[in-house]
């Protein structure tokens, strides 16, 4: 079970989120193998966005997954071209 979520809302078009998802998929396995802490990873698709809630150990290590060379040179370099405005970035705690 998940003790922190780290959800990104992304704001792809509809005619992106095709490359989107693959990018999703292209790294999920890398992510849940490699990353401290990872529990699971989940792609929710909604008319007005996209969100990847990805389920963590802690808060500090979601909050330390940003700071990975995985998210920063990999996922945020793929996706970035495909984004109509900035993600928003939050990291719960569960209680």
């Amino acid at each position: 079970m998940a003790n922190a979520y780290l959800e990104i809302t992304m704001y792809v078009n509809n005619e992106n989120r095709p490359a989107a998802a693959s990018v999703y998929n292209k790294y999920k396995q890398p992510f849940l193998s490699e990353i401290k802490g990872a529990t699971s990873k989940e792609l929710l698709v909604r008319e007005e966005d996209v969100q990847v809630l990805h389920g963590f150990d802690s808060v500090e290590n979601a909050d330390a997954y940003l700071k990975t060379e995985l998210f920063n040179n990999d996922v945020v370099k793929e996706l970035a071209p495909l984004f109509d405005k900035a993600p928003e970035i939050r990291i719960y705690a569960t209680v």
